[in-house]
């Protein structure tokens, strides 16, 4: 991400920073609470607001005591909107996660799930969107981009099993089209994840648990020659409670070298992630009832599963000088998945069944640069950046029918050529002491070139757009900001859609898709930190997408979906309240509608509408610490005409540990603690089970996990 503070003030902070050291050395020796003290005042001074370059900077000894007193709202006199923020390592350190992809909803608003086996990529909703595994939600790890583009499951895929969480060193999240340096699926919002450099002590762990949990993990980074070599490996295993075990198997490496800084610097980074699992997708609730009733955790068909893997290579390289800064990140990604699937069981084929696969296989290469520098105006503070995004997709991927993971026939088979460009610009400007603004404009260009197994939906296409932004910030008056803003976006689709002419199943004529779709949104919000402690947002929003549309991996077709407006609120806090405690409190309702009028009715079937959470943490109780986290996401449509419905979802996760000495550590994690029998997620469509003579419609469910414990021993080693 391009640096927000303006270099001409960037010189005080880092001689506050500069303080910050002299203070931390003399402060060790005194109590904690003082040093604490020395370094708000050191921030006073340094008219210092957690900037996202300073607050990226991974020198521990400088920053972790900044940030403890920091939150990831505290972003006064440098965020663009209300909802732009920054989630700290100690903050990520203190939830708890039953999965990687759960890393993400330290971002407020956000929902992360699962319908199907560990190994595939997660269910995501936010801001009134049903994500699918991905669309409309840009994720990054160290620049690199997770989404994957015309997946042969669905556009945008989002797999983020291969994250380490101990690595994680900060998580920024934007949400809204207000960000020039936001492209492609970042229409609802943005999740950029950063890993350290270097580890302050090795980290060695192995937990243990119920429903065959297993996780060995270690990862150190010593010297080497002028820098530091991080590595880390990860060996993990669960079963789930289902009848038939999921039997996830992940091995999961990491290799880094880097120098210098994240200011001043670069890296080196080679990641490998290999995993197999069962799966039990959703079922239907009449086969709970049934004549031979299927338990909760049972399943229809039991062949269903896959394999995956992704390997990458990546270097990022890093200056800063007096009045300007430059970053520049490349990288080359190879995924692969194997993925067998029947969600409607019996209904196309009644002898062999609908199972059918979904193979994918590609590499992706990229490049990101951006330069910042200082561009006064009427002698204010004033940053401009330019930038530049490419990246090309070699994609193979098809949909075949199959049976008990054996391929009965082939429905198509692509290879895809993808290629995307964008630039953009962008400029800070503080006109006044209380009044800033951050103006971009960005464009991008795409082409498709798709060579189908059917000669009819083989071709070439391209489509291009420019999307300004404005974001006005007003204030702060008693440390609190106002922000008005605008902007648009655009979400890509699938590359098949794009030049298809027959249906690749019933030889039927298909219309095409457009191949870049308009966001439009606008957005008011808050930002408070007057009462001491508590950093708190609100913001009203509205987003016009223009349409709705999504490539059907499972048929192989596209469908157009209307236009779609949402429009709703969010409403987050986080509060210190006291030096052992601290609170986050998130509320987020949406509204989602269709734009156009059709019989069928204007509900957005998955859209949610109610998100909430709560998470306690505790830590300096002496030896002790824990965290105790509530989410709740509401009822959704599952139909246009909002006749059936969802029921909402509360899940309570809890952990206790206990410091043996100042190097190990002991904790016991307990998901769903009340153990709740309730859906993660819900669909509503036709299926037919054994022995039906016809297809029937019914909501489809995949249950959350029952009650399971899992304890962890950590131990940190030079």
């Amino acid at each position: 991400m391009a640096s927000r503070v303006p270099l001409s003030r960037r010189r005080k902070l880092e001689r506050c920073v500069l303080f910050a050291e002299v203070a931390i050395e003399v402060t060790l020796s005194l109590n904690h609470r003082k040093g604490l003290v020395g370094l708000s005042v050191c921030a006073a001074a340094g008219s210092l607001t957690l900037q996202p370059a300073l607050a990226q900077a991974q020198d521990q000894k400088v920053l972790a005591p900044v940030v403890i007193q920091g939150s990831r709202s505290s972003l006064l006199e440098s965020a663009e909107t209300a909802n732009t923020g920054i989630v700290t390592r100690e903050q990520l350190d203190a939830r708890t996660v039953y999965r990687p992809g759960e890393v993400l909803e330290a971002t407020p608003g956000l929902v992360v799930s699962q319908h199907s086996g560990e190994g595939k990529a997660n269910q995501f909703y936010l801001r009134g969107f049903n994500l699918d595994h991905g669309t409309d939600l840009l994720t990054t790890v160290d620049g690199m981009p997770v989404n994957q583009r015309s997946h042969a499951h669905g556009q945008g895929w989002t797999d983020l099993n291969f994250l380490m969480p101990e690595l994680v060193n900060l998580l920024e999240y934007r949400k809204g089209p207000f960000y020039a340096a936001e492209g492609d699926f970042a229409s609802a919002g943005a999740v950029h994840i950063s890993y350290v450099n270097k580890l302050d002590k090795g980290i060695a762990s192995l937990g243990l648990g119920q429903q065959g949990f297993r996780r060995a993990f270690v990862a150190n980074s010593p010297t080497l020659g002028e820098g530091k070599l991080l590595y880390a490996l990860e060996l993990f295993h669960k079963d789930g409670p289902f009848q038939v075990p999921d039997n996830y198997r992940k091995q999961n490496a990491v290799l880094r070298y880097s120098e210098g800084s994240a200011s001043d610097g670069f890296n080196l980074t080679g990641m490998a992630y290999q995993a197999r699992w069962h799966a039990t997708d959703q079922i239907p609730l009449r086969a709970l009832a049934g004549a031979t009733p299927v338990n909760r955790f049972g399943l229809i068909d039991p062949t269903d599963g896959g394999q995956a893997e992704r390997y990458s290579l990546s270097g990022a390289w890093y200056r800063t000088q007096t009045d300007s800064s430059s970053r520049l990140n490349a990288y080359v990604i190879h995924n692969r998945l194997k993925l067998f699937s029947n969600f409607t069981y019996f209904m196309d084929d009644p002898v062999n069944g609908d199972q059918f696969s979904q193979p994918d296989q590609r590499v992706t290469t990229g490049l990101k640069a951006s330069h910042t520098w200082a561009t006064p105006w009427l002698a204010q503070d004033s940053d401009t950046t330019a930038g530049l995004q490419f990246q090309h997709d070699n994609i193979f991927n098809a949909l075949r029918s199959t049976v008990a993971q054996r391929t009965l026939s082939t429905t198509r088979a692509d290879h895809i050529l993808e290629s995307s460009l964008g630039i953009y610009a962008e400029n800070t400007t503080r006109w006044t002491q209380k009044f800033r603004t951050v103006a971009g404009v960005r464009a991008d260009a795409y082409r498709f070139n798709v060579r189908s197994d059917l000669a009819a939906n083989s071709g070439k296409a391209s489509d291009s757009k420019i999307s300004p932004k404005l974001n006005l910030i007003f204030g702060p008056w008693a440390k609190t900001e106002f922000y008005a803003s605008i902007g648009s976006g655009f979400h890509s689709n699938d590359a098949r859609g794009t030049t298809i002419t027959q249906d690749p199943k019933t030889g039927a004529p298909s219309d095409k898709v457009t191949p870049l779709v308009r966001a439009r949104g606008s957005e008011l919000g808050v930002r408070s930190e007057f009462i001491s402690g508590l950093q708190s947002t609100f913001s009203l929003y509205r987003l016009d997408v223009g349409s709705e549309l999504v490539f059907v991996g499972d048929a192989g077709t596209t469908q157009a979906g209307r236009p779609s407006r949402r429009t709703g609120f969010e409403f987050s806090n986080y509060w210190r309240a006291t030096s052992w405690l601290t609170v986050d409190a998130d509320l987020a309702f949406a509204k989602a509608r269709f734009s156009s009028f059709d019989p069928a009715g204007d509900r957005i079937p998955g859209s949610v509408e109610g998100v909430a959470s709560i998470a306690l943490a505790v830590d300096r109780l002496g030896p002790y610490f824990g965290a105790l986290q509530l989410r709740y996401f509401g009822p959704r449509p599952l139909i246009e005409d909002n006749s059936v419905r969802s029921k909402s979802t509360a899940t309570l996760n809890s952990r206790i540990g206990y410091k043996i000495s100042t190097r190990s550590q002991i904790e016991l994690e307990v998901f769903n603690l009340t153990n709740r029998k309730l859906s993660a997620i819900d669909y509503y469509y036709l299926s037919r089970l054994p022995g039906e003579a016809a297809p029937v419609a019914d909501i489809h469910f995949h249950p959350i996990e029952s009650r399971s414990f899992r304890l962890t021993l950590t131990h940190r080693f030079d």
